[in-house]
């Protein structure tokens, strides 16, 4: 009878155990939360160091001081912030399945999250726009990126990101229609679940992913037709004064499949990671929040995933970028004269 009141109480075992109300644990063993602990700090790492490679980068070689680039430095710096503010929070959450840190710094967490995951994705949405100017707009596009635009970009994306986070979360819109559902069934001591009404689920997925999310699809596909069509009219016209026509057109079709390939990634990243989050969160509150936990978690760390990825796509193929990291592993950035090395490979 010991033995069995011993199975009944290690299975019910509490976050808090002296305290009532107190939301239960998920008994993991320490084998299981260990493996957990390095995979998680293995992305958290990966954020970090790809993130602050790129910052230092563009802030200490002059020759990257561009309009796109400061683009780039700001979705780095959200990226960063998300893997030093909120990751490793979520990840002692996602490990231990509570929460030991009070209502208040929940609170704080959950909208440093939402806004810095928005912030990214607003960067990514800016970025695309930059690119379809410079691609489908060339004559006009110092004019229209130039260090202004830019700036006010980064501001909106900040701005709007904070004013819709904050207020969300510390005035509990998120929770408007279902007060009682929340205290009844969900709230609880060592809890920081991040719920959302059926209504504000809709209106939250449209304004952090959907809107941004459709635009860049719509924006890269104009991007890829319009990068085609250029390669084939400059082929058509290579191919009529050059008497290698094989090589060149050759030429045409390597550009093409690399053209094709780097913007699917863009896209493809981008989806694969956040995708599956918004649709369930959108979805979440008409099925009577019958999503498992355990995948809501999977699902957020999934979109924490495109904030590790960001740097590789937006930084690693850039030859620039390569040459710059080799220069600051190698120490080479406390010379007085490493801020104007030439990055440019040719």
């Amino acid at each position: 009878m010991d033995t069995n009141l011993s199975e009944t109480t290690e299975a019910a075992q509490c976050c808090y155990e002296f305290v009532n109300g107190s939301c239960l644990k998920v008994n993991r063993s320490n084998g299981l939360r260990f493996t957990m602990y390095i995979f998680l700090v293995l992305i958290i790492l990966g954020t970090l160091i790809g993130n602050m490679l790129l910052i230092i980068s563009i802030l200490n070689f002059k020759q990257l001081h561009s309009p796109t680039n400061y683009l780039i430095l700001s979705l780095a710096t959200a990226d960063f912030l998300l893997g030093c503010l909120v990751m490793p929070y979520s990840m002692v959450r996602s490990v231990e399945t509570c929460w030991y840190l009070g209502h208040l710094f929940c609170k704080i967490h959950s909208s440093c999250d939402i806004m810095l995951s928005t912030v990214s994705i607003l960067h990514l949405c800016f970025i695309s726009v930059d690119r379809y100017y410079a691609v489908c707009d060339p004559l006009r596009y110092k004019r229209r990126m130039n260090f202004s635009s830019v700036k006010r970009m980064i501001i909106v994306s900040w701005v709007i990101s904070a004013i819709f986070a904050f207020p969300l979360i510390f005035l509990e819109l998120n929770l408007k229609g279902i007060e009682e559902f929340y205290s009844n069934h969900v709230a609880c001591h060592g809890s920081c679940i991040l719920i959302f009404s059926d209504k504000t689920g809709v209106v939250s997925s449209i304004i952090s992913f959907y809107i941004p999310g459709v635009t860049m699809l719509c924006i890269y596909c104009k991007i890829y037709f319009t990068a085609m069509k250029q390669v084939r009219s400059i082929n058509r016209v290579t191919v009529q004064i050059s008497s290698i026509q094989g090589s060149e057109i050759k030429f045409s079709r390597n550009h093409e499949r690399k053209a094709a390939k780097t913007l699917g990634l863009v896209i493809g990243v981008f989806l694969m990671c956040w995708s599956p989050f918004f649709i369930c969160n959108t979805m979440d509150g008409f099925i009577n929040y019958t999503t498992p936990p355990v995948l809501l978690d999977t699902l957020v760390w999934f979109g924490y995933l495109n904030s590790t990825f960001n740097p590789i796509i937006y930084g690693y193929f850039f030859s620039w970028f390569r040459k710059a990291v080799i220069i600051i592993c190698s120490c080479k950035t406390f010379s007085p004269v490493s801020s104007r090395m030439n990055l440019i490979c040719k």
